[in-house]
């Protein structure tokens, strides 16, 4: 098992160079958040903050039961609309490092999970063709089968599910193909 880890190591740094020129090189995540006009902007911040809502995920209107779903009041709130689905988080000077840090340590468990899978299927030695075709194909459903989720529950854009789709793509063809070039023999 520790001849996983050269494939594991290579495919995690791998997949965090790829998803590093998905997100800052390419130009398709650009709008996958959009940004509200700056005077909207500041009244939603300043309302936020004079409301002091802890940090946490919220459903606005929210029927806080399937009982609820059928109050009248809670119906004419959803159907008037705006439906909000947020996630609200401390204040904090912008920086990168930490985020980036726990992606890379999410890839090498994406990356760890997947090598112990594709050696329970095809063993040390086997053919570097099924190392990818396992590893790519276990990798892209451990990155994006999740995402379909927020579009059909929280209402996400599809357009940006797609898009984190086509990466998750990239990232398991990327996981299979030093899979392939590294699976011990």
């Amino acid at each position: 098992m520790i001849s996983l880890w050269l494939p594991v190591i290579a495919a995690a740094i791998g997949v965090f160079i790829a998803s590093s020129i998905t997100h800052m090189v390419l130009p398709y995540h650009r709008t996958d958040v959009r940004k509200l006009p700056t005077d909207k902007e500041d009244l939603v911040l300043d309302a936020l903050q004079r409301i002091a809502v802890a940090p946490g995920d919220y459903a606005v209107p929210h029927a806080g039961s399937s009982a609820g779903m059928r109050d009248p009041a809670f119906i004419a709130k959803a159907t008037k609309g705006p439906l909000a689905f947020m996630t609200l988080a401390p204040g904090a000077a912008p920086t990168m490092g930490p985020y980036l840090a726990l992606w890379f340590v999410y890839c090498l468990v994406v990356c760890t999970c997947t090598a112990l899978l594709v050696w329970q299927i095809i063993g040390p030695g086997g053919p570097p063709r099924l190392a990818f075709h396992y590893g790519g194909l276990i990798g892209f459903l451990a990155y994006g089968m999740a995402l379909p989720q927020h579009s059909i529950w929280y209402r996400r854009s599809w357009a940006t599910t797609f898009k984190s789709l086509f990466d998750s793509l990239i990232y398991g063809l990327v996981t299979g193909g030093i899979f392939a070039w590294l699976w011990p023999m």
